[in-house]
């Protein structure tokens, strides 16, 4: 028996009906892509596959400001989903949270603020004094909900971020990854549907006091629908933003931004960027056939290889036709063969990308052939050899 290497290099004419080979998941590598930013450290990702298409300092530690309230409301939302509060229960307000600085949802001092309420105080007008509410509503006191946060962080992938506050008021030691808050954002939306649409929200008054969105992408005609905003004096300008075109929707995080003016557009650049120059592509369903195999002495001279997954690429528009394909496998494949077996291996690389590797799986049982088939086979094999 011997190593087959097939290569399936699709041509243009077959390119449309036999598009259905590729992978997962893709590592770009940046210098591939000639594109810029003035953003100190950027992530865009492409949602359903979560391939990143663009990187800078991805994982370096940066003060978040007023991004770290995405967890703030992810712990929140957490609570509403299971059903522990509603958005009809109310928080009380301290005095810590009505003197807090910065940017305010202007509560009052002892009053009771529903939980929706302040949730739009958070989202929309980045209520500093709205999240010190919640964190002691929710944990009793701002540090113990800090720590929550931290502590939920590691579980749902965030592995480098720590939580020293509620509102991402400066603070020695408050520091995520924008790759973190990639992460945070695209679980939000995953994991809270019902909950999402207040991001997209362009304005929210309360006690009398209306005030916009800072999102500037919300403003903007490119699908964005959310999310948030940051800005500190050590930290710069930072956006985690969110938009959908076509069904595909993408996530953009960008920090240590010089100004609103540099935040707005770069946003808005690499935004469009990775929409125009990305396509997802619906490649193998599962159970899809990928090829046939040769069979050695089986009752059926070949074996359906299949594939076990679904296969949804993002690839750059320009790279498509330089993909290439093959399936690898040990042939002839001996019988018997059992529906189900792992008898290929489906390998796809392209220029600027990690090869991936899929396996392949027997889409049939196939019996051996008995005594006299067998004998049949050997000669055959002797006077004509495998091609016989």
């Amino acid at each position: 028996m011997s190593q087959k290497s097939i290569s399936l290099i699709l041509g243009d004419k077959l390119c449309r009906a036999f598009f259905v080979l590729a992978f997962t998941f893709i590592c770009l590598i940046n210098s591939a892509y000639a594109f810029e930013t003035l953003a100190k450290e950027a992530i865009v990702v492409e949602m359903e596959t979560g391939a990143v298409l663009f990187s800078k300092d991805p994982d370096k530690l940066t003060p978040p400001s007023s991004m770290t309230k995405l967890m703030t409301a992810y712990m929140l939302f957490e609570r509403l989903k299971n059903k522990s509060i509603s958005l009809n229960d109310t928080f009380a307000v301290s005095e810590k949270a009505w003197r807090k600085g910065g940017s305010k949802m202007f509560v009052k001092v002892n009053d009771r603020v529903k939980v929706e309420d302040l949730l739009r105080g958070i989202i929309v007008q980045s209520g500093n004094d709205a999240c010190i509410v919640v964190a002691e509503g929710l944990s009793g006191t701002e540090s113990a909900f800090a720590a929550e946060m931290t502590e939920r962080a590691r579980e749902i992938g965030l592995e480098k971020s720590v939580f020293k506050n509620s509102s991402g008021w400066p603070e020695p030691g408050h520091l995520v990854t924008v790759r973190d808050l990639a992460t945070l954002a695209v679980r939000m939306i995953n994991e809270f549907p019902e909950y999402y649409h207040y991001y997209s929200e362009r304005s929210f008054t309360y006690n009398g006091i209306k005030q916009s969105n800072r999102n500037p992408l919300l403003y903007k005609n490119i699908g964005a629908d959310g999310m948030k905003t940051g800005h500190t004096q050590v930290a710069g300008y930072g956006l985690v933003g969110s938009a959908e075109r076509d069904g595909r929707r993408v996530v953009a995080v960008l920090n240590g931004l010089p100004s609103t003016k540099a935040r707005s557009n770069e946003s808005e650049r690499i935004v469009s960027w990775a929409f125009r120059e990305f396509g997802n592509y619906a490649l193998f369903q599962n159970g899809d056939e990928v090829m046939k195999a040769d069979v050695w002495l089986g009752e059926i001279p070949r074996v359906s290889l299949k594939i076990e997954q679904d296969v949804k690429i993002t690839l750059q528009r320009k790279a498509r036709r330089k993909m290439k394909v093959s399936v690898t496998y040990d042939g002839p494949i001996p019988a018997p063969i059992r529906e189900g077996d792992r008898l290929a291996t489906l390998t796809i690389s392209a220029p600027g990308f990690e090869t991936q590797e899929y396996p392949l799986i027997a889409g049939e049982q196939i019996g051996r052939l008995g005594l006299v088939g067998r004998l049949g086979a050997a000669l055959k094999y002797i006077l004509w050899g495998a091609s016989g």
